[in-house]
């Protein structure tokens, strides 16, 4: 279940005044990332915050967290990724951090086990960078065969290797030491780089 690490992608859609009441989450890193809308937190290591439009949040459930997630517009529609990566280390202390980016075009690190250059830290020998695309680019990215690599596609359409997706699609990718990517319209991905064999767990599904 999942790829490599990598436990579930959810991409939602949230009404005005709807949204997730309180659950509990244990031993998983929780990213979101806010598309369009704000989307208010609360959880019970006292967090209350609102995530807008371009902003990251990651949650470390660790021993055990509970949370809600809402919408608190009365009539904007929230839109949003939630993507779960199982860590390599259970039983910590849960903990929270919240990032807004600068807004660039091309390569931008988001996820590193290390917080480096700026980066949220997570619990996993996965990194995440957000790639802006103009038109016509084709980057060339040299892949590692003993890693996987997962690659979605938040806005545009994209060829990798020749294949096409769009907007919500996205590319699993292994046993490749080279892609290119080529954006057909101004596109933005999310590129994860996961490790290649994980320890089963159960299903943690939301």
């Amino acid at each position: 279940m999942g790829f490599s690490v990598l436990r579930v992608i959810n991409e939602d859609f949230v009404k005005p005044g709807t949204g997730f009441g309180t659950h509990p989450h244990e031993d998983m890193e929780i990213l979101t990332y806010v598309l369009h809308g704000t989307i208010e937190h609360k959880d019970s290591m006292g967090n209350t915050e609102k995530i807008p439009a371009g902003e990251f949040q990651i949650m470390s459930a660790g021993t055990g967290v509970r949370h809600s997630e809402y919408n608190p517009s009365n009539e904007t529609p929230l839109h949003l990724y939630q993507i779960w990566i199982e860590p390599n280390v259970l039983g910590i202390e849960p903990r929270y951090d919240q990032r807004k980016f600068e807004d660039i075009k091309g390569q931008q690190l988001i996820l590193t086990p290390d917080g480096r250059d700026g980066s949220i830290k997570v619990f996993q020998d996965a990194t995440l960078s957000r790639w802006v695309l103009c038109k016509d680019e084709s980057p060339e990215i040299s892949l590692n065969k003993n890693r996987r690599y997962w690659i979605q596609v938040v806005k545009g359409t994209i060829e990798v290797n020749g294949k096409t997706a769009t907007t919500s699609d996205a590319f699993a990718i292994h046993d490749e030491d080279k892609i290119t990517v080529v954006s057909q319209d101004d596109s933005e991905i999310l590129f994860f780089d996961l490790p290649n064999s994980k320890k089963g767990r159960g299903p943690m599904w939301k």
